[in-house]
This record gives C-alpha cells, sequence and structure tokens, in this order.
C-alpha cells in the first residue's frame, strides 16, 4: 500500500507517507505499522517510532504495548479544503 518512490529520513516523515497513503483508515497495531515500515527498507528505533507516533494526527486506544492508532482525519493534497474566493478575505 505506501508509495515506493518516496522514503522517509525519520520516522515522522515515514508515518506521513502513511498517513497520505490512507494506511491509517482502519485501526492499525504497532506491529503492524512497524511491518509496513519495514517492506519500505525503514527500521527506526522503538523510541523513534513512540515520539513519531505521539505527535502524528492519530487517536490512539488500548493499553500499554498494544496500542492500536488510526486517523483524525484523512489526508487532503494542498489545495483541497480551501474556503472559495468569495469567503476570502483580502482585496475588494
Amino acid at each position: 500500500m505506501a508509495s515506493k518512490l518516496r522514503f522517509a529520513k525519520s520516522a515522522t516523515e515515514g508515518l506521513k507517507i502513511l498517513w497520505e497513503d490512507k494506511y491509517f483508515r482502519t485501526w492499525k497495531k504497532m506491529d503492524a505499522i512497524v511491518g509496513e515500515f519495514a517492506k519500505l527498507e525503514n527500521h527506526f528505533s522503538d523510541a523513534a517510532f513512540g515520539m513519531a507516533l505521539k505527535r502524528a494526527n492519530l487517536v490512539r486506544r488500548g493499553k500499554r504495548r498494544s496500542h492500536e492508532y488510526i486517523q483524525k482525519y484523512p489526508f487532503m493534497p494542498k489545495g483541497d479544503g480551501e474556503a472559495p474566493a468569495a469567503k476570502k478575505g483580502g482585496n475588494k
């Protein structure tokens, strides 16, 4: 599912790539996320994953060492979701 054209230099960048590829549309366990990174040939430490997951726009459920994650909102490319021209402020 993950894009083969991009690679991550950090766990945070990797999570963003997976989010953009709609990987977090359903609940995912930590082991599945690590496995998806392994498919991309990315291997980060547990500490790096933990901090990246805390910073990400994901909802977490479960108990320690068995958390599951899902996206708070879907990825929208830049330009989508902007206010219509009539709603934007500025010159009239």
